[in-house]
């Protein structure tokens, strides 16, 4: 039998722990008629909680999240530790931060050619709350996924 994980002590710190490992988190919006989508992004940025995803005008979720800018980001990482995020959505338009986001990404730099192209459009999702998912919760005992989530919040709390 596997030997259970360890206690966390800090869940904050685990939490980032595990959005480092899980690199590219995947944004949860819904489209205009009601469905659930749900897909990868590439963070630009971030701090702590607060995640940059980079975006395009062109995108379907520029469009989903105009309409409606609640959304969630969910990191999973190969030990199938969590993070959600869960917030608002905002375009980016702070002059300071486009470019600090600008300079730090060649990739973005690449594909678009100037920070002014009409095309680039980041997104910051301030967390209005977030929740890591602990693996190391007791197992034994089936609280399911609410009581569970509500265990890890006020843990962190």
């Amino acid at each position: 039998m596997p030997t259970p994980p360890p206690p966390v002590t800090d869940p904050r710190a685990a939490a980032l722990e595990t959005m480092k490992r899980a690199k590219f988190p995947m944004l949860a919006t819904v489209d205009a008629v009601g469905q659930p989508r749900l897909r990868p992004v590439s963070p630009v940025r971030t701090e702590e909680f607060v995640v940059f995803v980079a975006n395009l005008r062109r995108y379907g979720k520029t469009q989903e999240l105009a309409d409606n800018p609640r959304c969630e980001l969910c990191y999973l990482d190969e030990g199938h530790d969590q993070v959600r995020i869960t917030g608002i959505a905002e375009i980016v338009t702070n002059s300071t931060i486009l470019n600090s986001i600008w300079e730090s990404n060649p990739l973005l730099r690449r594909y678009l050619g100037t920070p002014d192209n009409p095309e680039l459009m980041p997104l910051v999702k301030p967390p209005q709350d977030y929740l890591p998912i602990d693996a190391a919760l007791p197992s034994a005992v089936d609280f399911g996924p609410v009581e569970r989530a509500r265990m890890v919040k006020q843990s962190i709390d």
